[in-house]
């Protein structure tokens, strides 16, 4: 059987979207000819944990560690957060940012570049050297972000030049959403889009989620680039059946940031709710998981406060439960120019919980084309007020007739089995030619 070392920050019990993709590759590429190797940091910093993926892990796998050194600590005492978890997507429970974030900000964008696991790179290269000489595997996987895990991979391709070697972009680099907000300077900016175009020139394969994301690096002249998107685990939907809400729930699970914030969804359900008690009173909003102070805030200034669920992080297992139970389950891209290229890795899990979808995003990005693809939602652009409520309005009557339901189809193609056959014949094609 042919190995493959994958290099990933994000592992069990990490949760989170960043961990599932490689958890659920890794967890089929056996039947299709591949053994992996994970290597990951022994002490990572997560912003949630989730031990529901350890069924998904095969006993005998061979997992690596070693310890990472990062300046979240640094920060901490700079901030007085001592005690704070750090939070993904520049998400804040409080509104009060001062100087010390705004620095500590500024230092990240432009002094840890590309980002602060840039400390690992060189030991792991160290480590992994010595190990690959003398356990030699058939090809590399880096994955990102964090995209210092690609310079791990650019130290070993240095080091073994004939080792194929996949650099898996998640998410852009260069054109993620809160790029601009990390206050780059132009220098700065100049050393990342280098140090970009240097990771995607020299891998062996470029291997992106989305076509956007293909169209956008095409332009960088990698060597070769492959599609394989997010997708969903079949084996994670054959729990018992689960009863619907009673409420008309509408539910966002994950991270929810305030660019997310869809503030003519919270307009519209405020109107509704005025006009109509019995909506007011069928109407429950769940948001689950890490959301932002201002989505809150705008949530209780439309004066819906009493039909707002708050809840914490849920296991994975028990997120599938919740996007089974829910009414309609909302989707939130982030509301930026050039962001018709992400799709992320809920939309597919969505998909798979047999609901309608809501989304708010670019109508002509990725995430709608996959809406429109498998007939299991509508995308509606952020500032669309009247489609906004055309959609809810024709949701809550079907569900007010026990008719609101999805007919999906083409979802096959994206089961985390199907997607890892993909990877295996991508990797076969690298370590033969």
């Amino acid at each position: 059987m042919k190995k493959v070392l994958i290099i990933t920050y994000y592992w069990i019990p990490s949760g989170g979207s960043g961990v599932q993709r490689w958890v659920k590759f890794a967890k089929y590429l056996h039947e299709f000819g591949w053994e992996p190797i994970i290597y990951t940091p022994e002490n990572p910093e997560f912003p949630s944990t989730d031990h529901s993926f350890e069924n998904d892990i095969p006993a005998n796998i061979t997992v690596l560690k070693t310890p990472i050194w990062e300046p979240y600590n640094v920060y901490r005492k700079l901030t007085n957060k001592e005690n704070e978890p750090i939070k993904a997507g520049f998400i804040s429970e409080n509104k009060k940012h001062g100087w010390k974030d705004k620095l500590s900000v500024w230092i990240r964008g432009n002094f840890l570049i590309p980002d602060p696991r840039k400390f690992w790179i060189k030991p792991s290269v160290k480590y992994l050297t010595a190990y690959l000489n003398e356990n030699p595997v058939d090809a590399i996987i880096t994955t990102g972000p964090p995209h210092s895990m690609h310079f791990i991979g650019l130290g070993l391709k240095k080091n073994f030049p004939n080792l194929p070697w996949i650099a898996d972009f998640r998410d852009p680099w260069t054109n993620i959403y809160f790029y601009k907000d990390l206050k780059i300077s132009w220098l700065a900016d100049i050393i990342h889009h280098r140090l970009e175009r240097k990771i995607i020139q020299t891998t062996d394969c470029l291997l992106v989620v989305s076509k956007g994301m293909k169209d956008e690096f095409e332009k960088l002249n990698p060597k070769r680039l492959e599609i394989i998107s997010n997708g969903y685990d079949e084996s994670d939907l054959k729990s018992e059946t689960t009863k619907l809400d009673l409420k008309f729930s509408i539910s966002h699970i994950g991270l929810l940031t305030p660019k997310q914030n869809p503030y003519v969804l919270w307009k519209v359900l405020s109107e509704i709710c005025f006009e109509n008690a019995e909506f007011r009173s069928d109407l429950e909003i769940q948001l689950v998981g890490n959301v932002d102070f201002s989505v809150l805030e705008l949530i209780k200034k439309f004066g819906m406060e009493k039909q707002l669920t708050k809840l914490d992080y849920l296991p994975h297992n028990e997120a599938i439960a919740k996007q089974k139970s829910s009414q309609i389950l909302l989707l939130l891209l982030m509301n930026e120019l050039g962001n018709k290229c992400i799709l992320t890795g809920k939309l597919f899990e969505y998909l798979a919980a047999n609901r309608p979808v809501m989304a708010f995003g670019p109508e002509d990005g990725d995430a709608a084309a996959v809406l429109n693809e498998t007939n299991a939602g509508i995308m509606i652009d952020f500032s669309n007020e009247i489609t906004t409520r055309k959609v809810i309005l024709e949701y809550y009557k079907l569900y007010k007739n026990e008719k609101l339901t999805v007919a999906s189809k083409t979802l096959k193609q994206y089961t985390r089995r199907n997607l890892t056959i993909q990877l295996a014949q991508t990797l076969d094609s690298l370590v033969k030619s």
